[in-house]
């Protein structure tokens, strides 16, 4: 084939996509400053793992498992990139999506419409929609309380506030009560007592004047449904380069918010963090509890969405696509100079994806911690109707009145750009799925148009996804996260299979990698095989145990 005829009238379709492709490939950047610039995937999917998993199935284990599962978070953070990467080496070098490469793996198959691999992921993605529905609902919530639309609402604010303060009071007093049992004759310590015993009265004597029955509000239904209709109509105008911006913008401001949270709180005595308690949390051992089969099925779950869950597995190839990694490496040749482009570019994308590891574990820890450190000892988890204003309890110790208006800035700036990024993020994957399955577009500019077609499409669904869970679970938008991290747990040893079998059957030598890479990659697999096993049996037991 002579790729460099002069005349591009004789060239066939398949030379002139070629030749436009060596057209667009760049040299990659080699300082670290060039390959800075050329971030950025990575980031945007940190703005969808910064909400769910962390805001709310990490603090949740943390309320149920005390510090006792911080090693099991720990590993779901750093135990997945090592696949991450082979699907991103895998995009990079061929140009093939995510869900195109998945249908390629052995195993059975509709003959033209996908194979169990894709099929699986379908059922992971409904879940994934109810998943975002539960983030929108955590949203309405948050903007319910900071403004309430409704009468009914303001009442409702009212009655669950005065409910929420009590046991954290308590806490705090049974803290202070531990600590200093030894020295009672310690004035400022007996004065701080005498103060927080007052006002635990206080809050004890509002309570009692509380209504029996919870009052009824749908602010956070017509709050989500408002957010709905704002994120579908911007997404159907957005671009690559405002998603990227916006939610770098939002993770940072909330983990900045959380990270600080929990440096202040060990100038607290009552709530601080003891070296034993964080030591205690990395030794692989279960939670001593009676409950410990509960916490270690949330932990379970919420494994299979933090840090780069399978869905983020399955997207972060699309973001690298999208971003022009594999448009800059250029189509696969035997060439030189093309099997160094691929390398540098590769380069780029391991940054890409380790730098946003080392930013959402710094999250994860910190939610956990604050999850361990004042839900744990509170005995409050957060779930249901008043699962936000339960999470912003984390905050109070540090900030004090402050710490709800704060708290609730963040949760809409973490939990919106989850939302957002993630409803961007399924809109692409969607219509792919559509096209392996041999239902979707088959040219690029009908391809293109689904992906604006249901980027307006999927914020309703979520929407009513909330809604129509609401009646019957109490509006409990956790359950709906941690039913979406089980399924997404079974799905890590598949993905991981898939990893395997694109290193060994697919990589184009000259960038396969070393032989320490693929050690690691292999202890990736497994521990996603036992945590994805693992979780199934836990979550099986529950069921089987309620039933």
């Amino acid at each position: 084939m002579n790729h460099d005829a002069p005349d591009s009238a004789e060239l066939t379709e398949e030379q002139k996509i070629y030749r436009e492709g060596l057209r667009q490939a760049q040299q990659p950047p080699e300082s670290p400053l060039g390959i800075l610039r050329h971030l950025g995937p990575g980031l945007i999917v940190a703005g969808s793992i910064v909400g769910s998993g962390e805001l709310i199935a990490t603090t949740k284990t943390g309320a149920e498992a005390g510090f006792w599962l911080l090693w099991l978070i720990l590993i779901g953070c750093v135990i997945k990139v090592f696949v991450q990467v082979e699907f991103g080496r895998y995009a990079i070098s061929t140009g093939t999506t995510t869900l195109a490469a998945m249908d390629e793996v052995p195993g059975p198959r509709v003959k033209g419409r996908g194979n169990w691999l894709v099929w699986y992921w379908l059922l992971m993605f409904l879940a994934s929609l109810g998943q975002l529905g539960g983030i929108v609902g955590g949203v309405g919530q948050a903007l319910a309380i900071s403004v309430p639309l409704t009468d009914d609402g303001r009442e409702f604010n009212a009655y669950v506030d005065t409910q929420t303060r009590l046991p954290v009071k308590q806490a705090e007093v049974n803290r202070y009560q531990i600590l200093y049992a030894d020295d009672p004759a310690n004035v400022q310590v007996q004065e701080r007592l005498r103060t927080l015993r007052r006002e635990l009265q206080v809050i004890e004597a509002d309570v009692a004047k509380l209504p029996a029955a919870v009052p009824t509000a749908y602010d956070a239904q017509l709050w989500a449904a408002i957010i709905a209709v704002i994120t579908a109509a911007v997404l159907m105008m957005g671009r690559y380069g405002f998603i990227q911006f916006f939610a770098t913008l939002m993770v940072a401001a909330f983990t900045c918010v959380t990270v600080v949270n929990v440096a202040m709180l060990q100038d607290n005595e009552a709530w601080r963090i003891t070296s034993r308690e964080f030591l205690m949390g990395l030794q692989f051992r279960l939670p001593p509890t009676d409950n410990w089969n509960t916490a270690l099925a949330t932990a379970l779950a919420t494994f299979g969405i933090i840090g780069v869950g399978a869905s983020e597995l399955v997207v972060y190839p699309y973001w690298c696509l999208e971003k022009g990694y594999a448009r800059y490496t250029g189509p696969r040749n035997e060439t030189k100079a093309w099997a160094n482009r691929a390398d540098g570019w590769l380069r780029v994308m391991r940054w890409d994806a380790w730098l946003s590891m080392v930013v959402y574990t710094f999250a994860t820890v910190a939610f956990y911690l604050l999850g361990a450190s004042i839900l744990g000892r509170t005995g409050l988890n957060p779930g249901k109707s008043d699962m936000i204003r339960t999470l912003s309890e984390m905050y109070v110790p540090v900030f004090g009145e402050i710490a709800q208006p704060l708290f609730l800035f963040g949760a809409f700036a973490v939990l919106y750009s989850t939302y957002f990024v993630a409803n961007a993020s399924h809109a692409r994957t969607f219509s792919d799925a559509l096209r392996v399955l041999g239902m979707g577009a088959t040219t690029e500019h009908g391809h293109r148009r689904l992906v604006t077609l249901f980027s307006g499409v999927f914020p309703l669904v979520c929407l009513l996804f909330f809604v129509l869970f609401s009646l019957v679970y109490e509006e409990d938008p956790a359950a709906m996260v941690l039913i979406s991290g089980v399924t997404q747990a079974v799905m890590l040893p598949m993905l991981a299979g898939a990893a395997l079998y694109f290193r060994y059957h697919r990589i184009d030598r000259r960038i396969a990698p070393g032989r320490l890479w693929d050690i690691f990659l292999w202890l990736s697999a497994g521990g996603m095989l036992i945590a994805g096993a693992w979780a199934l049996w836990t979550h099986l037991a529950k069921v089987i145990g309620a039933s």
